[in-house]
């Protein structure tokens, strides 16, 4: 089946250079910076990551930080629940918006 997203391009994201390489040069240097170890292990930072993927909803970005987590050592439950935290914090995000539309609606109905 084909689908919109071709995980092999995934494999040529170092090729975004191609046609500006300038930003891309900053781009990868930045994100190698992020991705180096600092106050967080690599490990934390890739499960961040995966976390971060799922909330954007990147299918690249899921298909390398899964990946890249296994290599890390982590296990299958510490992704699952790092993606669970990254869902909580969405829904969370959606529903104190809630809280808008609650005053509003007071508002209008005064």
């Amino acid at each position: 089946m084909q689908t919109y997203y071709d995980p092999a391009d995934l494999k040529k994201f170092g090729q975004i250079g191609e046609f500006q390489k300038e930003f891309a040069d900053k781009f990868f240097a930045y994100y190698g910076a992020v991705f180096a170890e600092g106050a967080l292990t690599a490990r934390e930072k890739s499960l961040i990551a995966l976390a971060v993927s799922h909330t954007v909803q990147c299918p690249y970005c899921i298909d390398a930080y899964t990946s890249d987590t296994l290599e890390k050592g982590c296990s299958e439950q510490e992704m699952m629940e790092a993606v669970h935290v990254a869902a909580a914090i969405r829904g969370g995000a959606t529903l104190v918006h809630g809280v808008q539309m609650m005053n509003k609606a007071k508002e209008l109905s005064m």
